[in-house]
Formats: structure tokens, sequence, C-alpha cells
């Protein structure tokens, strides 16, 4: 849920949006087609914790502990790892 949280933050920004589309070579169409897959949520997460004033800003927006998307984004690989 975090993630998809973390989505429609970035969608919700013209800037978050314009910098994600760009770094994840994703067009807005695409976005629609992966937007459930475990591995595409945790690069929603990545974009976050690759970017300190993003990942404050969504943080801060939301009533999070940046920690909580750091743990969140583990989570996330892990699943992807396993395939799950």
């Amino acid at each position: 849920m975090l993630a998809i949280e973390g989505l429609q933050h970035i969608a919700g920004n013209e800037t978050d949006l314009s910098r994600f589309l760009a770094l994840s070579g994703l067009s807005p169409q695409d976005l629609r087609d992966v937007a459930q897959s475990p591995a595409f949520l945790s690069g929603v997460l990545d974009y976050f914790m690759g970017d300190e004033a993003s990942l404050l800003a969504f943080a801060a927006a939301h009533g999070r502990d940046p920690a909580e998307i750091s743990m969140a984004r583990t989570v996330l690989s892990r699943s992807k790892e396993s395939g799950e």
C-alpha cells in the first residue's frame, strides 16, 4: 500500500512525475500497465530512496517516517526476488 501511496504522490506532482518517467523510461500508459507489479512498486520506492528531498517530501506529506519507506522497499525487494 505504501508504494501505491508513493505512486499517487508522484502522479500528483508534475515535477516528480516528469522525473520519474524520465528515470524509469516509462510512458504514462506504461504506468497504468505495470502499476500493480511488485517489481514496479519496488521501483517507486527506489525513486524516493534515491532522492532525499523527494523522500522527505513524500514522508512529510503522508505522515510517514522515512525509515518506514526504506523498510517497505526492502520487503518489496525480497518479494520481487522470490517471484511472489
